[in-house]
């Protein structure tokens, strides 16, 4: 289930797999994908199975299948190494997706640009649309709200005794929202929220408050 916010007189949709489309300009963003991470760790030895590799492709397709966006911006650390075997799958999967695809560099992304430009892929440090501010590390400028990934912010509920859960999450501030990570095997930081802040948890398929 999606949960839908505005912004600055603007529709956003939050999507459990973990993007947002901005309905009024049917851009979808998505922030730390790592592809490449699960083949890294592969070729060192991690016991990843596999099949793991496919999965991010799978959710990527979920995404744009549900929204059917014109672009999808990527606000970061899409690629997490250095070329591998993930980067054909990344250009094959490029290749029969429709939208138009542009990519906000992260401090991971660190294939050279010509790579990406050849699969007709834009790179970016930043882009301010209207009062927009997309970027990989969260900042703050005067005027804008800014989109923005990098943490793979997640939150922890206390439950009854010593329960403990902690769930990826979409987090809010006043002039800010930091994607969670989309990405298998990335890991997760927990901020705590203050009063002002908005927390939308992700559990299972659902988008939820907290």
């Amino acid at each position: 289930m999606t949960q839908s916010i505005s912004i600055r007189n603007q529709e956003f949709i939050l999507h459990p797999i973990g993007g947002i489309l901005w309905v009024e300009k049917s851009m979808l963003l998505i922030s730390d994908v790592h592809l490449g991470k699960i083949a890294h760790f592969r070729k060192f030895g991690a016991a990843v199975p596999q099949k793991a590799i496919h999965k991010n492709f799978i959710l990527l397709d979920e995404l744009i299948n549900a929204f059917k966006p014109f672009q999808v911006c990527f606000l970061g650390d899409l690629f997490h190494s250095s070329l591998n075997k993930e980067w054909h799958f990344f250009e094959n999967w490029v290749e029969k997706t429709p939208s138009e695809i542009i990519l906000i560099a992260g401090n991971h992304d660190i294939i050279a640009p010509e790579k990406f430009q050849k699969i007709g892929i834009k790179i970016f440090e930043e882009l301010e649309i209207d009062e927009f501010l997309l970027t990989h590390h969260p900042t703050e400028r005067d005027d804008f709200f800014n989109f923005c990934g990098h943490i793979h912010p997640a939150v922890r509920l206390r439950g009854f005794g010593r329960q403990r859960l902690k769930l990826s999450c979409f987090f809010k501030k006043k002039k800010q929202l930091i994607l969670p990570a989309f990405g298998e095997f990335t890991g997760t930081y927990v901020l705590e929220p203050s009063k002002e802040d908005e927390v939308y948890a992700i559990v299972e398929d659902e988008i939820i408050k907290v």
